[in-house]
């Protein structure tokens, strides 16, 4: 039994070493394959970037069903009276329940058919949008094609760019960070590339088990044999980057190339970090198309077929002479993903999303972009290969500068369905209003907001910024980019206008039913208002600081409150809306007519940038929690709804937040 026991032991032992000398020998076959299976990648094209003119057809579900009519047959009189009286009185009562049944029937009736012609309403804007939107990105990809066509530098510069950065031909880790120009005289495309450090190549060659000893002994691979395979892994990359860009040309706007591949690392020659390149080449079409490169090479064709200079030792950093910079070529040179901190704002689309595939592959998730038709809404496919937790993740990429609407937060969560997704991802670069949080509490979703993404993207090693990199501004409810606020003053007559300060929201409510309302917010940290100050109500129309301040009915709203989350007190950590019936108008009231409820974001402009949703009032109540905007960790304000209610009026629900009425 011991020797079956060491020998099964060793059996397990070895069988370990083997699978990491086959994972070692695996890498090494991708990188001597990687021209070869390069090549078979799909070219890249313009007719990706569309997007297919449909959208999901009406699909009312149980609302398409008609409510099943009662049957009369099956109202029958029950026993059996022996009179005739007692007959007719049996057949009466059974005509009364079919006649009840059938009026409740035709209520439901009725009631489905409303619903479904307010579904239909709701799913024909919410299709129309969809398809407004398709149209102009499909438009903007009709300019960019007018413009690509005509050789305007920019446009071909970021169109091939991307072409680099969404292939599918380069393995996972390989750096992609560009600098280009576009000669258009020439109609040359000049660009340096990165090409992939020296530990790419594995160091080891193998693992061995010691049965003597019961340790594993990592099996060296020989410095010349690895000072090669990088050599030709340089070589290769730099002749798949050349047919990439090629094979992606299909308006024929280049006639040459000129790749300078680098290597980010420390000069020798000056001791200081910077781009060492280590190999060049400048080839035409005609000549580069000649190379069958499945077959090749790949330092031979470089240096000997193309004329191309590679380092003789590129491990140890040795530098070959560029044939021709993009700062050369005399136009504006565009970078993506340089050592600098790259623009978010103002990276390509499709470079961002793949930044967002790799900070999900940085946070060990198996990660990749999508082709840009029929991609159902998703712009990167993620899996967490976590047995337990993990699954399938969609994720949306939203490369905007105002405030991301809550209708997209909606379309991700119906792509999460509809995808059978455990999980959905928006990740943006601006930030989300309370309603689109307020939306995605309680679903599988997470909103990324820019300030997030910086974060993430720095913790992990990437790089990345918002504008001057200050990230974007936070505040009115902790979105970026929104519009002016309007705020309430006095014109020189004396009389009522409405003058706009752009560090506002407003905070309108609307709410149906005949009840007058007195509509109030506290400022509070946790649970407790700051101070009565910060208590704005009919007797106090604003904090000390200004942050929040009543204001006079706007843009039809009920009543209006003006909140500049940026100069809320910074020991605040909520601002909570109440109301409670006016006692002076409404007396006898109570809170069952407060129905269809709902605070509306604005802008100065009177424009509705988001909804959100309160509970309705219930019989006896007099005050209400309509709920709360709560600084997140990130400084942003999300929405939190209430609905707790009160019998006892806002002297009640005040005393609550530690004020004393008197």
């Amino acid at each position: 039994m011991h020797r079956e026991q060491r020998a099964a032991y060793r059996g397990r032992r070895e069988q370990e070493v083997l699978a990491r000398t086959q994972e070692i020998d695996a890498q090494v076959a991708a990188l001597e394959g990687l021209l070869a299976e390069g090549c078979t990648a799909a070219p890249f094209r313009t007719e990706t970037l569309r997007r297919e003119e449909s959208v999901e057809p009406f699909a009312p579900g149980a609302l398409a069903q008609p409510v099943v009519m009662p049957d009369p047959n099956r109202y029958q009189a029950h026993g059996g009276a022996w009179t005739a009286a007692g007959r007719a009185q049996a057949q009466q009562e059974a005509r009364a329940r079919f006649e009840q049944d059938w009026y409740a029937a035709q209520a439901a009736e009725a009631r489905r058919l409303a619903d479904l012609e307010a579904y239909r309403g709701q799913y024909e804007a919410w299709a129309s949008a969809r398809l407004a939107e398709i149209r102009t990105h499909n438009a903007g990809i009709a300019d960019m094609v007018r413009a690509l066509r005509a050789g305007e530098p920019d446009t071909v510069v970021e169109y091939f760019s991307a072409a680099l950065y969404s292939s599918a031909a380069w393995p996972d880790g390989f750096p992609r960070q560009v600098s280009a120009a576009y000669d258009r005289a020439a109609r040359q495309l000049v660009l340096d590339w990165e090409l992939p450090a020296f530990q790419v190549v594995p160091e080891a060659k193998g693992v061995r088990y010691l049965v003597g000893t019961d340790q594993e002994k990592v099996v060296p691979r020989p410095a010349a044999q690895r000072r090669a395979l990088y050599r030709d892994v340089l070589a290769q990359s730099v002749l798949l980057a050349v047919r990439e860009l090629f094979a992606a040309d299909e308006l024929r706007v280049l006639d040459g190339v000129v790749l300078n591949g680098f290597v980010d690392d420390v000069d020798p020659a000056t001791g200081r970090a910077g781009r060492v390149v280590v190999a060049s080449l400048s080839v035409g079409r005609a000549a580069f198309q000649l190379v069958n490169l499945a077959l090749v090479s790949a330092v031979d064709c470089l240096t000997g077929g193309l004329g191309g200079n590679l380092s003789a030792r590129p491990d140890q950093r040795v530098a070959v002479q560029p044939v021709r910079s993009p700062a050369q070529v005399g136009s504006g040179v565009v970078s993506h993903g340089d050592g600098e901190e790259p623009d978010l704002l103002a990276m390509d689309p499709i470079a961002f999303e793949g930044l967002v595939a790799e900070l999900f592959r940085a946070r060990g998730f198996q990660a990749m972009t999508t082709q840009r038709s029929n991609d159902g809404g998703v712009d990167v496919d993620a899996v967490d290969p976590d047995p337990i937790s993990g699954g399938k993740i969609v994720v949306q990429v939203k490369r905007y500068r105002r405030t991301v609407p809550v209708a997209a937060v909606r379309e991700l969560f119906g792509t999460v369905q509809a995808g059978g997704a455990n999980k959905g991802v928006l990740v943006t670069t601006s930030g989300f209003g309370p309603g689109a949080y307020t939306f995605a509490n309680g679903k599988p979703l997470t909103l990324v907001s820019g300030a997030e993404l910086v974060e993430l993207l720095h913790t992990h090693g990437l790089r990345g910024r918002l504008g001057d990199g200050t990230g974007p501004s936070r505040g009115r409810s902790g979105t970026a980019g929104q519009g002016p606020e309007p705020e309430a003053a006095h014109g020189s007559d004396g009389s009522d206008e409405e003058t706009f300060d752009e560090d506002f929201n407003v905070l309108g409510m609307s709410w149906h039913g005949g009840v007058a309302l007195d509509v109030c917010a506290l400022v509070c940290a946790g649970g407790q208002v700051l101070g009565d100050e910060h208590f704005v109500f009919f007797n106090n129309h604003a904090t000390p600081e200004g942050s929040v301040r009543m204001m006079r009915s706007f843009a039809g709203d009920r009543a209006a409150i003006r909140v500049a989350f940026d100069q809320l007190p910074s020991a605040a950590d909520r601002l909570v809306l109440v109301a409670a019936i006016d006692p002076e108008v409404n007396p006898e009231a109570d809170l069952a007519s407060f129905t269809d409820a709902g605070i509306r974001l604005r802008d100065a402009s009177g424009t509705e940038l988001d909804r959100l949703v309160v509970s309705d009032g219930r019989p006896g109540e007099t005050a209400l929690v309509l709920g709360s905007f709560r600084r997140r960790a990130s400084g942003d304000w999300d929405f939190v709804l209430g609905g707790k209610g009160y019998t006892g009026g806002l002297e009640e629900l005040v005393g609550d937040f530690g004020i004393e009425v008197a």
